[in-house]
């Protein structure tokens, strides 16, 4: 395997609607990862806030959707918006040497953004694969894209990583 991953962040029964928009994407994702030798990862977050009615552990809600294609069992679950407060996830990183990511998920001002945020401040090379993410407010995406940029992300579309990663250009380490 590749010190690279795919992160498919929060894409569970309870996330936004607007997920529907791009599943179609995160499955070529997917697809395009495995066949470039890189590891898949899941992020599901788990709300333990007393009274919450969102992402409850144990319920249908919290369950990755079903139209989303799971090939790893690279799945672990977080608390808090940045996925890297996993310590499952951590370890995970750590035990395979990953120092690059490709992000995927909802919703781009939250999760996505903390985890992002906390990715390339910790040194990671982080990709944001611009039409593999969704929000609750997608008025809300061009923004955090620019955010991601002004963090050290690099914010590209599906086809261009693919493009890139093909030419031998997505072989770089850490920022």
């Amino acid at each position: 395997m590749k010190n690279q991953a795919l992160v498919v962040i929060d894409i569970q029964n309870d996330i936004t609607k607007n997920y529907k928009e791009i599943i179609e994407n995160i499955n070529r994702a997917i697809d395009w990862a495995a066949a470039n030798d890189m590891h898949i990862v899941y992020i599901r977050h788990h709300n333990i806030t007393a009274g919450t009615r969102t992402f409850k552990p144990d319920t249908h809600g919290a369950e990755l959707v079903s139209d989303m294609k799971v090939i790893s069992e690279n799945i672990f679950t977080k608390t808090k918006g940045n996925a890297l407060t996993s310590e499952g996830f951590s370890s995970f990183i750590d035990q395979n040497g990953i120092r690059e990511f490709f992000i995927a998920g909802a919703d781009a001002v939250a999760c996505v953004k903390s985890t992002c945020y906390n990715m390339s401040k910790a040194g990671y090379a982080v990709h944001v694969l611009s039409d593999c993410i969704t929000s609750y407010d997608k008025r809300k995406i061009d923004e955090m894209l620019q955010y991601y940029e002004s963090k050290g992300c690099m914010v590209e579309k599906l086809s261009e990583a693919m493009e890139a990663c093909c030419d031998g250009e997505n072989e770089t380490s850490a920022l």
